[in-house]
């Protein structure tokens, strides 16, 4: 049986609530399927971790980093292999790149969503 572990949705919440400048910016845009009609989720929990922006359909994640050091780029590049296992792309910026050219970032993460394989569509049930 499958180790089953709750998600961190209180913790999700309280980042939500203390989001960063480039977080609410980068929000902005992404926010009510602005992005293409692409749904995203801000603070969401994958398995351990909480994703800055997740979008499940895509399989594409999103994280904006501050001023970083040795041991937070470990710990980035385990929970970024955590997110390839699970079949995520990761997407990473600074949030100076948001902050100075959010429309830049933007274009990249539209351009990864293009790039991205499209889920098979539902198979019609019978009676419908």
């Amino acid at each position: 049986m499958p180790d089953w572990r709750p998600r961190d949705t209180a913790r999700a919440r309280k980042l939500r609530n203390e989001a960063t400048p480039a977080e609410r910016r980068l929000w902005s845009y992404l926010g009510n399927s602005r992005l293409n009609g692409h749904k995203f989720s801000r603070q969401m929990p994958l398995g351990p971790y909480v994703c800055d922006f997740l979008c499940r359909r895509s399989k594409l994640v999103v994280e904006l980093d501050g001023e970083s050091h040795a041991a937070t780029a470990v710990h980035d590049a385990r929970r970024d292999q955590f997110m390839l296992e699970q079949g995520y792309t990761v997407l990473r910026f600074s949030n100076a790149d948001v902050m100075e050219n959010v429309e830049g970032v933007v274009a990249m993460i539209g351009a990864s969503l293009a790039d991205a394989p499209t889920p098979s569509p539902s198979r019609k049930r019978e009676g419908s």
